[in-house]
């Protein structure tokens, strides 16, 4: 496998973790902030992965 398939695969881990503590957070406003946005994190590190290099 390729180190991209890897990095990949890390970040998709990372973006369950995060659907995960913001489920665990649902009744706590700030937890579910603080997963909201590691989550929106998350997927923003992503976005390079699926750009078309130019």
């Amino acid at each position: 496998m390729k180190k991209r398939h890897f990095e990949i695969a890390g970040w998709l881990l990372f973006i369950v973790s995060a659907l995960g503590f913001t489920i665990a957070s649902i009744s706590s406003f700030w937890g579910l902030f603080g997963s909201l946005f590691f989550l929106v994190a998350c997927l923003v590190f992503l976005v390079p992965y699926f750009m078309n290099d130019d």
